[in-house]
């Protein structure tokens, strides 16, 4: 049954991929679309996914940096291997490649799963606060071309819940009282659940997971780490604005666009569908929309922009997966990871 569902599920992924793509291109001019995509000027492109590659060594870098203050010191190129085949199963499987870099970095380093997963967690934590940051940005510098971008995205979301206000303050008010009575249950039962061999495996594996979690307070090189994060959302900074320069109808936008369309495409990106395909498309023509760029030329510097960065991907977490596959269970003795409350 479990099988089937998960099959299901990403078929229900996939086809909204789809549904948003047709969004994207309804009602358009498809031969004015593959002419822009015929014509596009991709010297330019090339020099993005150059700097792509580059991004991939940088966080495959920090992420060794949050493994050895976890006590787990792993080649780099086992590292960067493991976080490649990730980024390669995250285009076919939704949000699995985090999971699934941990479990090859577990093969070929035997680096515990909940220590490594904790490190990702603290990744993802840290680039969601960044692009916060971004997203707080490019709303102060263009305010009132955005202002209507985000009131179409919000406001007939937030009627809605407005509207259905009394039974979504009683679906809050039933799952607390269901969470209170759990609580009471775990806390009567705490010392029986102590001598459950379920229970100890999932202590122990929610204290390795803090301990990545906590990796970050630990590095001995904090200044080295914030320099990679910097360098790694410059390095998609410019991937965009670079790729404004492969279509005559976008060489004109300026920089602030660029941190426009990284902002909202980080977003699309981020959606739990097969490698962001469809919302990313969809966030990235609508940004360009503001700036005044036709459909069919967004979704053309759409579909380019993501086309190359998923073969990119693809190609380099192909040759990620044989390594592995090579490599997988010639593991070393590991450091156990340190308690989570103790010092650096």
């Amino acid at each position: 049954m479990k099988p089937f569902l998960n099959v299901l599920k990403y078929a229900l992924l996939l086809a909204l991929s789809g549904a948003l793509m047709v969004y994207a291109v309804r009602g358009q001019d498809l031969a004015r679309i593959g002419h822009y995509i015929a014509t596009a000027n991709y010297i330019w492109l090339g020099l993005t996914v150059t700097l792509a590659a580059l991004g991939y060594f940088s966080r495959a870098y920090r992420w060794q940096m949050q493994l050895t203050a976890s006590r787990q010191h792993v080649a780099y190129w086992h590292v960067y291997h493991a976080m490649m085949v990730g980024y390669l199963a995250n285009i076919v499987l939704p949000r699995m490649g985090e999971v699934i870099r941990c479990s090859v970095l577990r093969r070929t380093s035997g680096v515990p799963v909940e220590v490594s997963l904790g490190t990702v967690i603290t990744e993802r934590v840290i680039d969601v606060l960044v692009l916060g940051l971004l997203l707080g940005t490019v709303l102060l510098m263009e305010f009132n071309k955005f202002w209507s971008f985000i009131q179409s995205l919000f406001v007939d979301k937030y009627d809605s819940l407005a509207a259905n206000r009394e039974v979504l303050l009683a679906v809050a008010g039933i799952a607390g009282l269901l969470l209170l009575v759990f609580g009471y249950l775990l806390f009567r039962n705490l010392e029986q659940l102590r001598q459950n061999a379920l229970f100890i495996k999932v202590v122990n594996f929610i204290k390795g997971l803090l301990a990545g979690v906590f990796s970050v307070r630990k590095l001995e090189n904090k200044g080295v780490f914030l320099l990679h994060t910097a360098f790694t959302w410059l390095v998609y900074y410019l991937m965009d604005y670079l790729a404004f320069r492969c279509f005559p109808e976008t060489y004109g936008l300026d920089a602030k666009a660029g941190l426009a369309v990284l902002t909202f495409g980080a977003f699309g990106m981020a959606a739990p569908v097969s490698g962001g395909i469809g919302v990313f498309h969809v966030m990235v023509q609508s940004t360009l929309l503001v700036y005044g760029i036709s459909k069919e030329a967004g979704i053309a510097y759409a579909l380019v922009v993501h086309g190359a960065q998923t073969l990119l991907m693809a190609v380099m977490g192909g040759i990620s997966l044989v390594f592995t596959g090579l490599h997988s269970g010639k593991t070393a003795p590991r450091l156990a990871p340190e308690p989570v409350g103790s010092n650096p």
